[in-house]
This record gives structure tokens, sequence and C-alpha cells, in this order.
């Protein structure tokens, strides 16, 4: 197919907008609408949406005193009359509860106002929004929740199902709050946070949705796959502009859960949270972990597939991150045809996260492409520098922006190993850590395949082109890290060896002066610091100390904090989580416990599977 290929018909409204995208079950209510305004004076109709809605749900819309504009109408539709439906009918079962709205317009006023200068004190005011993916982006028209297969839509609407025991808030990322989402620390303590972020309560905007995507798992295709347990429950723009994606984790069945339950475990629910936020202090994108919390709801999992059953706790962890779209997002779509909504959820992808990338470009598409190849090669060298084996490399869990998502039976390597596998599942070690890179290339390139259905042979040859640049782009910015973990500056033969040398035989040896071959390797590494120009010895170890991490989260340190969460005792996930903020500088209370240190001998033989 051309990538240029004729325009879909405009919306009558003048947004440029296709009619194609536009869900159906939103375009039926659409027309019903249209009948129903030609029919009641206008008056009544800002009257609906304004004090009827209020008295019936608890919800503030603001009064409309002109006919709005498509988008706006649109979701206005979509909530009413489908999302508002199922909210009422779920709060009626008992099953999910409103957070509602004060309808003192003039206090509304003020406490926006207010939101603008400083944190939000409650979640009185505090609202998320579905607007820009539902108003764009098809969504399934069977509201049921289900498992079934699914086609011609990107999302489908799915409430989270609240745990039947108490719930305990074991971890929250006070920096996530205040920084990201503008909330006072203090809102986690109150009980209206405890039910939004266990999936017990929705807050004003949130239309919960449950993605649908596919992917390559262990190199092969395992069709349709999409958000089993996790609930987007709305997108939160703070006061410098930036859109978060919040999604629970563990909060329930979905469309899409397929033989699962729905739910995650304590013991995967604390790793996910810790590592989430230590890759982030690490410096690497990832996505962002905003809460854990727990619940006595008895969660039944075959830990490593063995036939051993056992019972667990159910957890859940609100996360947070710009997009949770993957390459599976468009894998699924070329795999079954569906090229005007692949063009459509590409085109959204490109306008909402690809700033630099004209939308109206023919070869927007090759340009899409080429930015997705440079940051993953990126990511993956980020990951080898601290020892980072993500563990399930599926197109699934490989993200289009680029950064970590998705934290399962990952692990840090403590001393070189390129077989280096933290994943018991992966019998074959496809996902070894020395493998990391080459699987890498291997999910562009089914990206590249996803995407050439809509372009044209010279944009495909280009984009071939693009993929083969992959591996200069991985090892350049490798040896840049590398060097940068060595005080080197500047290029001077010999570096590729140094840093071999330092990989193969110290890597995190802790007496690395008492090795046989330290003083050959130490005597060529003082020659080569000489070479650096104004350069000093504290201003090297400054730099150096700030790329080097004194602390990872090792499995043994992460299992440590897993097994006092199961007696309720949060000490040590809360501990890791502040030590886990700053890894490159000393902790008294890291090297008591020492996290600094190889892994005890408790722990040699600890081992982790995607059983989560």
């Amino acid at each position: 197919m051309n990538a240029l290929s004729p325009p879909l018909p405009r919306s009558r409204s003048g947004d440029g907008r296709s009619l194609q995208s536009v869900p159906l079950v939103a375009q039926l209510l659409a027309r019903n609408s249209t009948v129903r305004r030609a029919r009641q004076p206008r008056k009544s109709r800002s009257a609906y949406f304004g004090r009827n809605m209020i008295q019936s749900t608890g919800f503030w819309f603001c009064g409309l005193t002109r006919r709005p504009q498509f988008p706006l109408l649109l979701l206005l539709r979509v909530t009413c009359h489908a999302v508002v439906g199922c909210l009422l009918q779920s709060a009626a079962e008992g099953s999910v509860h409103l957070l509602p709205l004060s309808s003192n317009k003039s206090n509304h006023v003020q406490s926006y106002c207010e939101r603008e200068t400083k944190l939000a004190l409650s979640l009185d005011f505090w609202t998320l929004s579905s607007e820009n993916l539902i108003a764009v982006l098809p969504v399934d028209p069977v509201q049921e929740n289900y498992v079934r297969k699914v086609k011609n839509c990107i999302f489908s609407i799915a409430f989270p199902t609240p745990f039947k025991s108490r719930v305990l808030l074991a971890a929250v990322s006070k920096e996530v709050l205040e920084d990201i989402l503008d909330l006072d620390v203090s809102v986690s303590e109150t009980d209206d946070f405890i039910q939004l972020v266990s999936g017990g309560k929705i807050v004003s905007g949130s239309v919960p949705l449950a993605h649908r995507y596919g992917g390559h798992q262990f190199g092969m295709w395992a069709d349709q796959l999409g958000d089993g347990r996790a609930h987007l429950i709305g997108t939160y723009t703070n006061r410098q502009g930036e859109k978060w994606e919040l999604q629970l984790k563990g909060s329930g069945k979905t469309p899409y859960s397929r033989n699962g339950d729905g739910r995650a475990v304590l013991r995967s629910s604390v790793r996910e949270f810790l590592c989430s936020e230590a890759m982030h202090y690490l410096g690497i994108p990832t996505s962002r972990a905003v809460s854990l919390v727990v619940s006595d709801d008895e969660v039944w999992r075959d830990q490593f597939y063995n036939g051993n059953i056992t019972k667990e706790r159910g957890a859940v962890v609100l996360r947070a991150a710009k997009s949770w779209f993957r390459i599976g997002s468009l894998e699924i779509l070329a795999h079954y045809g569906e090229l005007d909504l692949l063009r459509t959820l590409l085109d959204f992808i490109i306008q909402e996260h690809f700033p630099s990338i004209d939308v109206k470009e023919p070869n927007r598409y090759v340009d899409f492409f080429s930015t997705v190849v440079f940051e993953t090669a990126q990511l993956i060298a980020l990951w080898m520098s601290v020892g980072f084996a993500h563990g399930v490399c599926n197109t699934d869990n490989f993200s289009l922006l680029s950064i970590t998502i998705d934290y399962g039976p990952f692990g840090f390597m403590e001393a070189y190993n390129p077989d280096f596998v933290p994943n018991t599942s992966d019998d074959e070690r496809r996902y070894k850590i020395g493998n990391q890179a080459s699987i890498g290339m291997f999910n562009l390139d089914k990206l590249l395949q996803a995407l050439n259905p809509l372009l044209d042979l010279g944009q495909k040859q280009i984009a071939a082109q693009i993929l083969h640049q992959y591996p200069a782009h991985y090892y350049a910015r490798f040896r840049k890290l590398f060097k940068a973990k060595l005080g080197l500056l500047g290029e001077k033969e010999g570096d590729d060896e140094l840093i071999a040398f330092l990989l193969h035989q110290f890597w995190a040896l802790k007496t690395i002066s008492k090795h046989e071959l330290f003083p050959t390797w130490v005597s060529k590494y003082i020659l080569r610091l000489k070479s650096n120009m104004n350069d000093s010895d504290s201003e090297r170890r400054k730099r150096m100390i700030t790329v080097n991490p004194r602390y990872v989260l090792k499995n043994w340190m992460a299992e440590s904090a897993v097994q006092k969460a199961e007696r309720n005792d949060f000490s040590e996930v809360r501990l890791l989580h502040q030590v886990l903020r700053r890894p490159f500088q000393k902790h008294f209370a890291a090297e008591k416990a020492g996290y600094a240190l190889p892994t005890p001998s408790w722990a040699k033989d600890l081992r982790v599977s995607c059983s989560s």
C-alpha cells in the first residue's frame, strides 16, 4: 500500500478528524444526540448537562452555553450515555464506588485556582481524563466484561474489581505524587486514596480501559494478548503540562485475561514497585510507581510451574507512564489487516509523543521508526551499563516510547556472565543478558513488519537501512557509558580493550586489587588517564561516582523485603525505596543491611519466574 493513500472523509465539525476514527457506539450516540438536540431548546440542554447530572451522579459538568465543538460533544456522549451509565450500574451493584465532586461551583473554581499554585490536599477536585484516548481511538462496542476475541478497536471498557478483604498501603512514592500528580503526600493517608489505588473507586473523568495488543513471545507469534490484569484509569495533566497515563496492575479481569484471574501477587508487586523507581534514579527511562497496596484476598499461583500451587496475597501497583503503547499494539492491527486503524493509532502516537515529527509528512512513519530504533538502542545500552536483565523481552513488553515497562522476572548481574538469565521460565535462555541487544533488533524488525503495509517501496528500503544502523547506535552508546564509568575523556586507541578487559575480569569484583590480572590492567588504565586533558583526580572521581551505582535492586534484597511484607511488615520495602532513590551515595542503613555486599549465602539459589 502506498504511504500517500487518499485522505479519509472529514467530520463536518471542521476539526480535521476522520469519522472513521470515531468508535461505532459513539457515532450512533452522536446521531441520536443530534436528533434530540434539534428537538430541545438550548436552555434545557444546558440544564441537563449541568444541574440534572449533578443531582443524579454527583459529577460536576459545566453548563453548556453554546454548542460545543465535536471532540467535547463526543466526550460528553461517550461518558454521559455509555460510561456514566456503566458507572451508575456498577455503583448500584456495589462493585465500584464513585468519588463525587462538590456541586458548589464557587468551591470548584477556588480549588482549581489553588491547584495551579500548590499541591492538592484531597481527591475532591482531583480529576483524570480519558478524552484524549477515547475521542480518537475506537473502543470495543461490547461493554460486558468477559474473555473474548476483540477486533477493530484499541481499547475495551473494563472496570477494576475491588478487593473483598481489607487493603493496606505498603508503600507510596512521594516524588511521583507531588512532582507528577500534584498531590500532597498526606493524601495517601486517606481512605479515598486507598480505594482509588486499589481499584475500589473511580474519580471524575475516569473511563477505565483495557488495551488490546498482541505480540511475539519467546520468538513466536502469540496472537491477542492485551491488558489481562491492568486497567488504564485515565490521563492526568499536571502543572507542567505533562500528560501521564495511570494504570492499575493486578486490579481484576478484563476481556484480555485469557485463563488468568486478573490479579497480581504481593511478591511480584513489591518487585515492580521497587525496580521501576530504582531504574528512574539510575537515570534509565522507565514507567514510574505511584503506590503499592496489599490485601488479604487469596490468590493461587504455581510459582515455578512444577505443580506446587500455593496461596498468596493479592496486591495492586498504581503505575504511571507517558504512554503504555508497545510494539504489540501495532502488531495486532497489522496481523488482522486493520490498516485504517493502524494508521489512526500511529498518527495519534506521533502527534502525542513525537513532537519533532510532522504528522502530515508523507515519510512520518519512516521518521517514527528511525526514532524508535535509535532510542531502543540507547535504552538497552543503559540496561547493560548497570547489569540489568529484563527477563521477558517480548514485543508486547517493548515500549514504543523506549521506556522500561512490565517488570517481571528481572535481575541485576553481580559477576560478569553473558549467559545470566534471571527468569527460570526461560528454558532456552533466549533472554539472557548477553542477548538483549540482539533481541532488541529482533523486536524492531517485528515493528518494521507491522509498519510495512503503510510504506511504499522506497520507504521500505529506507526503513530497512535504518534498522541495520541499530548495532552502531547501540555500541556507540555502550562505549560512551563505560568510558564514563572509567572516567575517560576523549577518544584513544585501546579504549575498547580497557572496557572489555574490565567487563570480563572485574565486573562488580569487590577485591579487585587482589585479582592476578589487576596490575596489568591498572598500568594501562593509569597511562590512559594521563591523556585526559585538563582533568584532575578529584574531578574524575566526582564524575565516576555519579555513574557507578553503589546499590542496585538485587533479587535477594527484594526477596527479603517480600518476606517481611507477607507479615505486614513493610519497613524494608520502604527502606529499599529510600536507598534506591540515591543509588550513588552511601546510606548508613543500607550499609548496615549489607546492600553493597555480595549476595548472602542463603540467597545463592534464589529463583524468580514469570508467575506473578
